[in-house]
Formats: C-alpha cells, structure tokens, sequence
C-alpha cells in the first residue's frame, strides 16, 4: 500500500519534540508521573489523545493528567467563592451584599490572581511548547483568553474608570479545568486497550519442578519450563499442553465465546483463562516472542497511525486558530468603532478567543480511534494500518483465497452412496478401517467422516497401500479394497449404476470419489471435497446484504471453483490463478473504479494482500501473509471479515458526528461570541463561552463512547437470520 507510512511526517516528527517540551512542562510541575500527554501541547493537541508514544503505561498516563486537573478543579473552584461573592455585578445582579470589612475591596483581586496562578498557569505553561513550535492551537487560545482578561482585570484595579471582571476570569478557569478533568476521564478510559490486554497475564506462575511445584513471577519463566496451569487460572505464557484436558476460554485474544477444548499437543495463548480441567504446559514463548505481546504491538501501531479524517480534522483545528484570531481582532475593532474600548471590547475579545478553542474539534477522531482499536482487538480484528481499517467501511468487492480461507484447506467426507443391502454406517466403519494406517489425505479424511458420524471402527489387518490405486486390507477375515476409479480397473469390476450415477454428479461438483469394494462388489462411493466452511455461507450472504461484492480466487480447476462459488453463491470468481498472478486479478477488479479488499493466508497471497486496498490476512496464516496485510484476523473466521466492514463503517459515523458536533458549534458560536446579536440583546459572557466550549468537548466525548454500543455479535450482522428479527434490526440501527 503506497500510503500507509504517508504519516511519519515531519509533522509528526514535530509532534513529537512537542510532546517531549510539554512533558518537562509537566514534569516540572510534578503532575505527569513522567508521561506525557498528546492533548495540551501544540499538535499534539491536534493529533490525538490516541496519538501515544507507544510505550509504558497508558492508563497511568492520562490517570496522571486527570488527577492534576481534578485536584486544579476543587482548589480553583473554593478559591472562586470569596471572588463571586464579593463581585458587585452578582451583588447587584442577584441583590445581596457581601459583609465588608476594612480592604474588603481586596478579595475579588486577591483570589483571582490565586486562581489565575494555580489553575491558569498551567494552561499558559503548555502554550510555551505551541509557541515555540509554531504551531498555535488550543493551547495558545485558552492562554491569551486569560491573559486578556486577567491583565484588564488588573490594570482595571489601579486605573480609574475601568471595569475589571474578575469573576467571569475566575469562572471561566474553573469550567476550563472542569472540561480537561472531564476529557481526561474520558480519554483514559477510551485507550485503556493496551492495559486491558496487559492484565491478562498473572503476575505469577507454578513451575513444575523435581520436588513439586514453586511460584515464580511470570518474567522469570523461560522457554522449556514446564508450568502448571490450574482450574480457573489464567495461562501464564504461550506453550503446548504436555498433560491434562481442558477447555479453555480465549475470548480476549481471538474473540471467540466458546471456550476450546485442550488436550495433549495442543497450543495455548498466554493470557487465556483454563476451565475446569488441570494442565501442565510446556512453555514455547515467553515476552516479545509471545502472541499477546504480538499483539499489543498492534494495537499499538494502530494507536499510533492517523486515519485520512485524523488529518483533515488536524488541519482543521490549525485553521481554527487563525480563524479565531483574526475574528476576535474584526470584533475588537468592530466593537470600539461601534461604541468606545471599554471592558465591554475586551469581554468580546475574551469570549471569542475561549468559545473557538478547537478542543472538541481536537478530540472529536482520536477518541473514536480508540475505541475502535480497542474493540477490533477484543474481537479478533488486530489493525495494523488505521488508513486500511477506516477504508474498509466502503469496499466495493472483497476477495477470498478459496483454499483455507473459504474452505478449511483439506479434504472431507461430504457424501456418502451404498449399493442395495449395504448399510451406511457398516460401508463407512469398513473404509475407515482399511484406511486406518494410511496418512494419505483422503484416508484421513474417510477416518474423520466415520468418527464425526459416530461410527465404530472395526479393526483390520495385512494393510498394503496401493500405490496411485488405493489400498487393501482384511477385516473380520474379508479382502476389502478402498480406491478409486484406477482400483476398479485393477480389479476389473464395475459400479452398479446408483453408484456410477452418484459418481458422475460427484464428478460434476468437482468432487473425488472413493469406492469400497467387497467380495469382489463395489458396495459404496464415498464423495470426498475440499470442505466448505459454515461460517463462508453466512460471511458471503452478510457481505452481500451490507451491498459488497464477493469473489474468490484459487489456483484449483475450473470446475472446483465453479463448484464451490455455485454452493457460496459467488458470481465471480478466478479459476487456475498461478501463485504469481492473483495480485494481477486484484489490479483487474480495481481497474473497475471499486475499492477492494483481499482476504488471504498464505505466502503466496502476499502480494495481491499488498496490492489491494485492504489486505486482510487470516490468523492461522503464514507470517509473510501476516507482515503483508493491513488487518490481522486472530481467528480463522471469514464472519470477522463482515465484523470489521460493520465495526468500520460505525467508527467512521461517530467521526462524523463527532465532526459535526465540534466544528459546528464553532460556527454558530464564534459569530454569537461576537456578539452579531448584540442588537437584540443577546451576549454571551467569557464563562457561558467556557462553558458552550467545554459542553461541546464532553458532547463529543461521550458520543464516542456510544461506539462501543455497536453489537459485532454474529446474531445482529446481517443476512444472519435471527429468532427475532426485529431485535436484530434494534442493535443493528444502533450503529
């Protein structure tokens, strides 16, 4: 994808000497914790609170920033009390009168310029990094609004004639700390999926020593190390199970609700909780090598990408700078034209510069971002490219690799014929036990068939492969033979003619047929296919239903491939495409003017993952596959691909909204802080402007959240029938 390193700029890279200066700022001030915080600090402000430097604690992060403003908040907010009450406009207003006492006159100043230095400050001191960078933005807004006033106000104090207005200086402070407390909260909340992920690990272990077992902290395990996994518990690293079943919950890493089944041999995931059974696990990876820690890369590299309406949303919070500047110098010309320079003029210069601060515009994507990626790993869907997952929501076509991704990529019993007097499960119970030596695929795939039906295997004896025929062997003292068509020439027998006919529309559906013969009499067909996946009809049918296209590309023969896009209801798809060619029949598709995705797991759907315009490589993929595509799939599950067009689609309608909301009240706002209807009395106040502003950002934080109520649920995507369709319509209209 030509575009996805597009955002390592050198705006990011200014970004980030942004969030460095602002980290001493805060660092100074002993509120960080030694983090810092994208949101207050030049572009970093603009680039989002999602916008992280990738490592340590996140949550501790904005936990950090949410405490200090918190702790401004409740300080500023009693220190505020003495300056209202003592105000004489609210005297007069709400018509009361403050107690006097000799240099009672000093309160209002006095507590001002308290709250101006502990809660004001603060705003002025992460302006510096926007100054120094060229880049002003809110930051720089809030602090020349305060500035403004607090200079007046003061000056108001020694010369005569003027009206400082203290009270609305320390209001507006106080609604300004009370919205950065707020977005904090917020913000810590929304991109907590790397702690999230974090926790999933146990701080400690039982390795399984000579004496017994000892309790090691999960950093000191090594590959080799054999643990013990106990009922309920949480694994502690990546291994095989060496003793014990199990059925084990990995939800949190694949998404998948039903818990797995574990025996001896199979993989475990660190970070998935044990059921009721005991393992004992033999580690295999531990720390980076691990499939968490694989994952929280991701994720991580997700937070840290910018989506295309991150940047225009960006640019946009950087033109709102000018724009404000420039109206609050048209309104201080405006107004002293109009009547005199007075603190009126200076109350409307104030009010516009705090009303246009870009905060909600600011947070309105990164939020979302957020939760997104935060959602997308908890279903199984690990972003690698926010550009890729943000264009998915208007996939014109999505094509999927046939074999492994549509298919499960081996050979199955999908049909079974006997001849008259020859019962179902007898013939299958014969062939699995003639095959019961063989490792060939089609054996493997007879022995499956019989066990997924229930049916005992007899044992055989003097099995002899075949070779290019099939094989033999004697079962309950009878020769039986298991072949194809090349055995019933060997043997020179015939099929009676319901068999040959079951085999001529097996032929027809490209599928192989075996035959059982006995005593000299083919007495069954069996019917053997690459097996079609449940879960690619239902995948097929929702991407249809959300208006995308589906193809299918695979290198087996036209007839297959005819066979199994006729079963998925596929109309186009490419037959006999060379390994070197698929990239080829995606640049087809897109030569059509749509946008397309490719769904692929093996090394040599690298590069049509690489040359669509979303690659989408399935978890039990290779690992080229993998590093080729933009989203991962945890699971084998071509379902995850309708979640994550649903999951992208409603993401990108809360960035709109969220746009909506924060650069629209802009444009109302601003002309009203100018005060356009000040002819027929209407006015805004710095602190109503404070508090349009901050009302604005927790809008906007909050419509984010609702993301998370979008249901990915297979029973609310569509062209999945449900029992109640209309609760299904009633989680789909939510997103």
């Amino acid at each position: 994808m030509d575009d996805h390193d597009h955002h390592t700029t050198d705006d990011e890279h200014s970004h980030h000497r942004t969030e460095r200066t602002e980290q001493r700022v805060l660092e100074a001030e002993g509120t960080t914790g030694g983090a810092s915080h994208p949101a207050h600090g030049g572009r970093g402000s603009r680039a989002g609170h999602g916008d992280h430097d990738g490592h340590g604690d996140h949550g501790g992060m904005h936990t950090g920033h949410e405490q200090m403003f918190r702790r401004r908040f409740f300080v500023c907010l009693v220190l505020s009390i003495p300056v209202l009450v003592y105000s004489e406009m609210l005297q007069m207003l709400l018509g009361f009168s403050a107690p006097a006492f000799p240099g009672s006159e000093w309160v209002g100043p006095v507590f001002a310029v308290a709250v101006f230095a502990y809660g004001g400050v603060p705003f002025l001191r992460m302006a510096v990094p926007e100054v120094r960078a060229r880049e002003p933005g809110m930051m720089t807004l809030i602090s020349m609004a305060i500035s403004v006033a607090f200079v007046y106000s003061l000056v108001s104090v020694f010369v005569e004639g003027l009206t400082g207005f203290f009270w609305e200086l320390v209001t507006l402070v106080v609604i300004m700390l009370l919205g950065h407390w707020i977005e904090m909260r917020s913000v810590r909340r929304a991109s907590g999926a790397l702690d999230e992920l974090a926790k999933l690990l146990p701080d400690t272990a039982e390795r399984v020593t000579d004496e017994g077992t000892e309790e090691v902290p999960v950093g000191d395990l090594d590959a080799g190390d054999l643990v013990l996994v106990r009922p309920g518990a949480s694994v502690p690293a990546d291994g095989v199970v060496a003793d014990g079943e199990s059925d084990v919950t990995e939800a949190m890493i694949t998404g998948e609700s039903r818990p797995v089944s574990k025996a001896p041999g199979d993989d475990v995931v660190g970070g998935t909780i044990n059921g009721d059974g005991s393992l004992r696990v033999r580690i295999t990876a531990v720390g980076e090598d691990s499939a968490l820690a694989g994952i929280m890369r991701l994720v991580e590299e997700a937070q840290r990408s910018k989506s295309r309406t991150q940047v225009l949303a960006d640019r946009a919070a950087g033109w709102l700078f000018y724009v404000a500047v420039a109206a609050a110098v048209v309104t201080a010309v405006a107004w002293t034209l109009a009547t005199q320079f007075d603190a009126t003029v200076v109350e409307r210069v104030v009010t516009v510069l705090v009303i246009a601060c870009p905060h909600a515009l600011g947070l309105a994507v990164p939020l979302v971002v957020a939760i997104n990626t935060s959602m997308a790993a908890r279903n199984g869907m690990l972003v690698r490219d926010r550009i890729a997952m943000e264009r998915a929501r208007s996939l014109d076509t999505v094509v999927f690799d046939k074999t492994g991704t549509l298919t499960e990529g081996e050979q199955g019993l999908v049909d079974v014929a006997t001849a008259d007097g020859t019962d179902e499960a007898d013939a299958l119970a014969l062939a699995a036990a003639v095959e019961a030596d063989s490792e060939h695929m089609i054996a493997r795939a007879i022995r499956e068939g019989a066990t997924e039906r229930g049916v005992r295997t007899p044992t055989a004896s003097e099995f002899e492969a075949l070779k290019g025929k099939g094989a033999r062997a004697t079962v309950d003292g009878e020769r039986i033979y298991v072949g194809g068509p090349n055995l019933l020439d060997e043997l020179a027998v015939d099929p009676p003619r319901t068999l040959a006919e079951f085999a001529t529309r097996a032929g027809e559906n490209a599928q192989t047929v075996v035959y059982l013969i006995r005593d000299e009499d083919v007495v069954a067909a069996f019917a053997l296919a690459d097996v079609i996946r449940e879960e690619s009809r239902r995948a097929v049918d929702a991407l249809q239903a959300l208006g995308v296209e589906v193809a299918m590309l695979t290198g087996d023969s036209e007839d297959v491939a005819r066979a199994v896009a006729a079963e998925l209801g596929i109309e186009t798809y490419f037959a006999e495409v060379l390994p070197g060619d698929k990239d080829e029949k995606i640049t087809q598709l897109q030569e059509r003017g749509g946008l397309v995705a490719m769904v692929g797991d093996g090394v040599n759907d690298a590069p049509a993952l690489t040359r669509a315009d979303v690659g989408i490589a399935i978890g039990s993929g290779t690992d080229v596959a993998v590093q080729s595509a933009d989203i991962v799939l945890v699971q084998n599950n071509p379902m995850d691909v309708v979640r994550l067009v649903k999951l992208s689609r409603a993401s990108y309608r809360k960035m709109q909204e969220n746009l909506v909301w924060a650069a629209g009240y802009n444009v109302f706002a601003i002309p009203l802080a100018a005060g356009v209807l000040a002819p027929v009395g209407v006015l805004l106040s710095p602190a109503v402007g404070a508090l349009l502003m901050s009302l604005s950002t927790v809008i906007v934080a909050v419509n984010a959240q609702f993301l998370r109520r979008a249901d990915l649920g297979v029973a609310a995507l569509p062209g999945v029938p449900t029992a109640s369709s209309g609760d299904a319509d009633a989680t789909s209209a939510d997103d």
